[in-house]
């Protein structure tokens, strides 16, 4: 959604519901086998196309979520993206010609892509857009103007008022009037423009905005009328207009998922979620887009996001595992300010530099994209809680997946529905041994997971490029990040400021993999530093190890003070 003040614009609804039957067939969950979505929040055209390609085919992605493409208001702040000037595909992240090769390419890789759409309202302000269209607050040239919008003029107030909420502006921005033929024209106009390019479906951003009937309307004037349509409907106890509403149209992103994962994660019991999804009151598994974060839950606190180290890892296990919903995996860039825009205009070097997250490629969460396309349509099975912090549970024959949230280590014997023999873990790259009557006995650390599925009997399978896994137990405090460096080139040659920065998705545990030739012999150290730029280096003697002739060398080390 555009730019939010706290309260006003995260909230959403409850009360009556109102069925509203588009004119288009509703899309259930997306359509083929591979159900989960990247959504590369202010990744550049380019640098999506890439990732297609090096991951997010691989891991077995269904589909890519690309920020707005259309022309909008100039400005570094990532809400820029989210105000229209004109519906040019000329915004910070690419022209039409990147815009269509990253398309084209992500097909190639397998991966289909969801374009975010803001078709609720214009730019506020006035200027020059992006693409260089002359704008001011109720006139845009050659698309809209004052008559084009609806006749409230002040800020949304009241969310139990269903005509303050879909006809007047949401933090002041231009509301269109999408009752009228023409804006719907438009509206449809762009969005078929942007299934001519090969777009495969739609996020209809602040979607609790305009009447459900109005977007049925533009839904069917699309050339692909049952296109996939997800939604943006944020529930909200005691509104007046519900996501139920919008089921009719397709799919409707349930927030209350992740706002439920979240306090589940931080202060109640994981044994609660063992009749996780319809049973808590949320909409069809079939028609809910689910996640643990997005863009504008991380910075409003109403979600875990990448700071809460283990408990966001391991709820997006959970939610990859867990048949209800089609799961997107967010995937942005770290931010103190929460106005920032994406580094380098949103071109991505490299994954965990310049402060890209890629939340998308940490080993816990992508190779959890597998196990559940493996898993699809299968019942869970084989549930299993200590009434505490520690679950598993199985997906019939095909998959069994374990969690410790608890503070100290867990060994047991599962029980599965699983054939046996040999499979990996692809949460730690292990082999596990399944006996006959589907049971195997592990260890799992505090705060890990471990999952099997029928697709990885055997360990190694993973791309194995020569380099080094660091892998560092270090506390820090607020502000401070830990890096590596080295006596290599690859490893910033000693100097702090070169240093290379680990993540911390498994705090205290930071990680990084560095692509170093096989069979090179190298020194390191860690550091911490802060945002003034402090560096405190470990003690002791310069570590040393030496890559192996082929695959990764892993180093579990633990910082010394």
């Amino acid at each position: 959604m555009a730019r939010k003040t706290v309260a006003a614009a995260l909230a959403l609804v409850a009360g009556a519901a109102v069925a509203v039957t588009g004119n288009a067939p509703a899309q259930a969950a997306p359509p083929g086998t591979k159900d989960v979505t990247a959504v590369l929040f202010e990744w550049n055209f380019a640098s999506v196309a890439r990732e297609c390609t090096e991951r997010l085919g691989p891991a077995g992605y269904g589909y890519v979520q690309v920020s707005p493409p259309q022309e909008h208001l100039q400005g570094s702040q990532w809400w820029t993206s989210y105000q229209p000037v004109s519906y040019k595909i000329a915004g910070r992240l690419g022209d039409r010609t990147a815009f269509k090769n990253m398309i084209d390419t992500c097909h190639a890789a397998g991966v289909k892509v969801v374009a975010d759409s803001v078709v609720n309202h214009m730019a506020n302000g006035s200027g020059t857009g992006t693409g260089g269209t002359p704008f001011s607050k109720y006139d845009y040239p050659g698309l809209y103007s004052g008559a084009d919008m609806d006749d409230c003029r002040a800020a949304i107030s009241n969310y139990q008022d269903r005509a303050n909420v879909q006809n007047c502006e949401l933090v002041q921005l231009p509301d269109l009037d999408t009752g009228e033929d023409y804006v719907r024209g438009k509206i449809a106009g762009y969005l078929n423009d942007l299934l001519s390019l090969g777009v495969d479906g739609f996020r209809i951003d602040a979607a609790k905005h305009m009447p459900a009937a109005d977007l049925a309307n533009i839904k069917s004037r699309l050339t692909n009328p049952s296109v996939y349509w997800k939604q943006e409907a944020i529930y909200g106890a005691g509104e007046a207009v519900q996501p139920s509403e919008y089921l009719g149209n397709g799919d409707v992103q349930e927030f209350r998922y992740a706002r439920d994962l979240k306090r589940v994660l931080q202060n109640e019991k994981l044994a609660y979620l063992k009749n996780f999804g319809e049973a808590w009151g949320y909409m069809p598994s079939g028609q809910s887009g689910v996640f643990v974060d997005n863009h504008d839950t991380e910075r409003g606190g109403d979600t875990l996001n990448y700071k809460d180290g283990a408990n966001y890892t391991l709820a997006s296990v959970f939610m990859l595992a867990w048949p209800y919903g089609s799961p997107d995996v967010h995937s942005g860039y770290e931010w103190t300010d929460k106005d920032a825009g994406p580094p380098n205009g949103g071109a991505v070097n490299a994954c965990y530099a310049d402060g890209w997250k890629c939340q998308h490629a940490w080993r816990e969460i992508s190779s959890m994209v597998a196990f559940r396309n493996t898993a699809r349509g299968q019942a869970v099975t084989d549930w299993w809680d200590n009434g505490g912090n520690a679950i598993a549970f199985g997906r019939g024959s095909k998959a069994y997946v374990a969690i410790n949230h608890e503070a100290s280590a867990l060994t047991r014997t599962f029980q599965t529905s699983l054939a046996a023999g040999t499979y990996c873990d692809v949460q730690s790259n292990t082999a596990v041994t399944v006996n006959s009557s589907g049971q195997f006995t592990a260890t799992l650390a505090a705060n890990t997971a471990l999952a099997l599925h029928t697709g990885a009997m055997t360990c190694g399978t993973q791309p194995a490029t020569s380099g080094a896994s660091f892998n560092v137990n270090a506390t820090t405090v607020v502000g401070q990040n830990v890096y590596v460096t080295g006596n290599r080139a690859e490893l910033g040659n000693w100097a702090p400021a070169a240093a290379l920065k680990l993540d911390p998705a498994a705090y205290p545990v930071w990680k990084l993999t560095v692509s170093l030739p096989a069979g090179t012999a190298f020194e390191y150290k860690y550091i911490r530093k802060d945002a003034a730029g402090n560096v405190t280096w470990e003690s002791g003697a310069n570590r040393t190890a030496t890559v192996p002739a082929s695959g990764q060398l892993v180093l579990n080390d633990t910082f010394r003070n």
